[in-house]
């Protein structure tokens, strides 16, 4: 049997449990139900390291690469040396706080010949002991240099979700423990290292941030599994610790093959030229367009993690270019997978439709491993059980499978930006969400689209991906120089070395080179633009009479109220002449949100078809910004509220976007934009639009359409969105005091936002280059989904509501009831998810979080972050605020505070 060397002599291997002394063999790591012996510490710690094993082993070699060298390790070894360290993560489970909290371990301890002091109860977090107790004989044992342990050491420690400041470190040593508990503590950690024997020794002095965040995150999610008593029984399965460990790594393979945890696969099989590929993502014959082939182009050499910055026109086939880079990106660096970010979850339906289509298209397996949304994994893990020996760690655990969480787990996934972004601030388990991320293809759509404050966490959130070894594919059609400047920065690149590229165009950056091309657009006729009062009574006019003339229209109005009231406005008459009318925004419940989706793509998408009578002979979508991006719509006018100059231009390029035959009065497009008035400027704050946009930006947008009566897409683009963001001097025809607000009051008003969201983002963020030491500075959010301190975006706060009819005092869902003290099925549970819907008005969410969630909601995994609306006839009051769901307007909030 193996012996190893430490600073006190040879240890001889104990190669059984039953070799143990009792007192390391009485400390439990799982407590069980009754009379059940438990589960040891020891056992535990295989079990963990064992899922570690499992899940690197279904990782590409390239992850395996990057791991190896980010830890200093020898390749052929590195996989067990990284689940060694990870399985040590609940080594401060040995201590008398923890072993006391279960009454029948703390009796067995007792019998074993261990002593309890007074003061026992004060020190019980195990994770913080972990961090406090574990390097020094860490160190003594494998004689890996010490800023390396720490550094191991601080990673495994966070297991329950936060990194531990060097202040706390101090308060998880156990007071007056006597010396026995120290010897136990050895003796497992001396028989669990020669168990597991890993070889060699890591030649780095230290580890940096990356490296550490990235063994935080894949020892949470191997805790998580190894926890869970369905696929891991209590007990000592074998006394034999190397078959015990054998045994353990079955488990732990038949575990990851239960939760659908794939082993890595690349999706392009073999070489295939673009139309192939394009017809195989559209499931039609497809001739490239411009801009796909010079992707193509491109992306044919690329090496390494790799940049593509995408700006094209709307229609021009962005998004099955970002599939075809995934494609080559992950045959030319075996990325483990794809997680396209969406700037809502309001618009991740259709996109999450289209990516699991070109999945499918290369592996029929594939189209169960994406997920989005609530899609929830089996009741094992919706359910796992033991976190911590703690109820409330387990539910959240389990979260992380079943609800928005997933998709930055699984090797495919859409989900929202925001969700990605939380890995980049100190809230908890963001390192799981930067792991579950490494190595993959990054999917980031509508950059143009966030402010300040949520561009420069994505700038972070670039710098991670590509510390990770990700490849990053940023997408937009109207990005404003600054703000691809900056992004280009964040990957380490100088803007001043990209080539002078003409819009569209594509800008790569990988291991080897930078590049950048103009690429060709399909020519597309002008359109032309109209001023319209923006009252809505007069866009209700002009809609009623562009109707007159056939065919189908838009209006994209700013906020929801707008949106309602239109709707009203125009439904009588819609009704009596035969118009398809159609109210979209995102203060409906998600599953009526999604129903509308696809019907709004149905009557105005790319495949609806008058003559097979799906496109209406006149229609109306009525909708707000979700309408915006993300939807591959075609109307044949528009009328649109004024909004900044970028996502105006993305609304119009939503006008004749597909070939078909139009009405003769529609063959020009056509846009009608509320309050472009010649001579003044639409009241902002009646319209509420100064709170939804920067007025500084309106203002100018409004300056430079004035004197416009046509728009050339694509070609006035890029010209139009970089005028506007330099914020120029304005044309003497306009009104002094026009001028004076657009140029001082909202100039200046808008340079001190702008600074201070910077100066914020900067403040919050982590970058890959912070020392281990960032924690001490940066304030730790809570829970991921409620940080009150570490925010996406900034604006009010919201919450999730369920809506739930509350018939003779009992909840009801499809007409079953349901008891909001008792944990609902899962069925019930999905139900109560699928109609969630969020809100941000002020008295409605001040009632939510600090009213105490019913059982049922606080035990679910899928409903822990949602709250309850119980509504009686439809209509329900919180913190004051009367609301009402009405089936054709959504949420309306009644008369009251706003």
């Amino acid at each position: 049997m193996l012996e190893r060397e430490s600073r006190k002599g040879p240890i001889q291997s104990i190669a059984k449990f039953s070799a143990l002394s009792p007192q390391a063999r009485s400390i439990w790591s799982k407590s069980a139900v009754d009379e059940g012996e438990g589960h040891n510490l020891l056992a535990h710690m295989l079990d963990v390291a064992a899922v570690v094993e499992a899940l690197l082993e279904r990782e590409p070699e390239t992850s395996l690469d990057w791991a190896s060298h980010a830890f200093g390790l020898p390749r052929e070894g590195c996989i067990r040396w990284i689940a060694a360290t990870a399985g040590l993560h609940d080594f401060g489970k040995a201590i008398p706080g923890f072993v006391i909290k279960w009454p029948m371990g703390h009796a067995r301890a007792e019998v074993a010949g261990l002593i309890f002091p007074d003061q026992a109860e004060e020190r019980g977090n195990h994770s913080l002991a972990t961090a406090a107790l574990l390097a020094k004989p860490l160190c003594e044992l494998t004689q890996a240099p010490w800023g390396w342990v720490l550094a191991v050491v601080q990673a495994i420690a966070a297991h329950h979700g936060r990194h531990f400041r060097a202040d706390e470190t101090a308060h998880g040593r156990p007071i007056n423990e006597p010396a026995e508990w120290a010897r136990a503590r050895r003796e497992i950690l001396d028989v669990y290292w020669q168990t597991l024997n890993p070889l060699g020794c890591p030649s780095h002095d230290d580890l940096d941030l990356v490296a550490v965040n990235w063994l935080a995150g894949l020892t949470s999610t191997a805790d998580w599994i190894a926890s869970n008593v369905e696929w891991f029984a209590l007990g000592e399965r074998h006394d034999n610790l190397h078959d015990y460990y054998a045994q353990a790594r079955l488990l732990a393979t038949d575990a990851l093959v239960d939760a659908g945890w794939p082993r890595f696969q690349s999706l392009l099989s073999e070489p295939l030229a673009t139309e192939t590929l394009l017809g195989r993502i559209r499931g039609k014959p497809t001739t490239p367009r411009p801009l796909q082939q010079a992707g193509e182009a491109l992306l044919q050499d690329a090496k390494g993690p790799t940049l593509l910055l995408v700006e094209a026109p709307m229609g021009e086939g962005k998004t099955e270019l970002a599939y075809l880079a995934y494609l080559r990106l992950q045959a030319a660096n075996a990325h483990r997978g794809l997680y396209v970010a969406l700037p809502t979850q309001a618009t991740g339906n259709a996109l999450f439709d289209r990516t699991k289509q070109f999945l499918r298209a290369f592996d029929e397996t594939t189209a169960v491993k994406i997920v989005h949304g609530g899609a929830a994994m089996n009741a094992q893990l919706r359910h796992l059980r033991g976190i911590a020996d703690d109820e409330q760690e387990s539910v959240s655990a389990s979260v992380w499978f079943s609800q928005r969480r997933r998709p930055l787990l699984a090797p495919y996934g859409v989900g929202t930006v925001d969700q990605a972004l939380l890995g980049v601030l100190n809230a908890k388990h963001h390192f799981v969400r930067l792991w579950g991320l490494a190595n993959r293809v990054v999917v980031l759509d509508e950059v143009h689209a966030y402010d300040t404050y949520t561009s420069v966490l994505i700038e972070a959130l670039v710098r991670w991906l590509k510390a990770m070894g990700s490849s990053v594919v940023l997408m937009s059609a109207t990005l404003p120089q600054a703000k691809r400047d900056r992004l280009v920065r964040a990957w380490g690149a100088d803007p001043q070395e990209l080539p002078q590229s003409d819009y569209p165009r594509l800008t790569q950056i990988d291991a080897r080179s930078v590049r950048g091309i103009t690429v060709g657009y399909r020519p597309q006729a002008p359109i032309t633009v109209h001023g319209v009062d923006e009252s809505l009574e007069a866009i209700k006019e002009q809609a009623i009479a562009l109707l007159e003339e056939g065919g189908c229209g838009a209006v994209i109005v700013n906020t929801v109220d707008r949106a309602q009231q239109l709707f009203r406005l125009l439904e009588s008459h819609a009704k009596e002449n035969g118009i398809e009318t159609v109210l979209f925004h995102a203060r409906f419940p998600a599953d009526q949100r999604a129903d509308i989706e696809k019907r709004v793509l149905a009557l105005f998408g790319e495949s609806s078809d008058a003559k097979a009578g799906r496109r209406p002979a006149r229609g109306l979508l009525i909708a707000t910004q979700v309408a915006e991006q993300s939807l591959d719509l075609d109307f044949d006018f528009m009328l649109s509220d004024l909004a900044p100059i970028d996502l105006l231009l993305q609304r119009a390029g939503r006008m004749h976007r597909h070939d078909r035959q139009r009405p003769a009065s529609h063959e020009q497009a056509r846009l009608w934009v509320a309050g472009l008035h010649h001579d003044r400027l639409p009241s902002l704050k009646e319209t509420a639009w100064e709170y939804v946009y920067d007025p500084c930006v309106l203002g100018h947008t409004w300056a430079c359409l004035r004197e416009r009566d046509t728009l050339s897409l694509p070609g006035d683009i890029d010209a139009l969105v970089q005028h506007v963001y330099s914020f120029p001097e304005l044309p003497a025809s306009i009104d002094e005091k026009i001028n004076d607000f657009i140029q001082i009051e909202s100039y200046g008003a808008h340079l001190g936002t702008e600074k201070g969201k910077h100066q914020q983002a900067v403040d919050i963020s982590l970058d890959p280059d912070d020392p281990l030491s960032v924690y001490q500075d940066h304030w730790f959010g809570g829970d991921d989904e409620e940080g009150q301190r570490n925010k996406t975006r900034l604006g009010p706060d919201s919450v999730n509501l369920v809506p739930i009819d509350v018939i003779d005092g009992a909840w009801m869902v499809d007409g079953v009831s349901i008891d909001p003290a008792q944990v609902p099925s899962d069925d019930i549970a999905g139900q109560l998810y699928a109609r969630q819907l969020r809100v941000s008005r002020k008295a409605v969410v001040l009632h939510c979080q600090q009213a105490e969630r019913p059982l049922a909601f606080d035990e679910h995994p899928l409903l822990r972050h949602l709250y309850p609306m119980p509504l009686v006839a439809g209509r329900c009051e919180l913190g004051g605020q009367s609301l009402y769901l009405d089936p054709a307007l959504g949420l309306v909030y009644e008369a009251g505070e706003r």
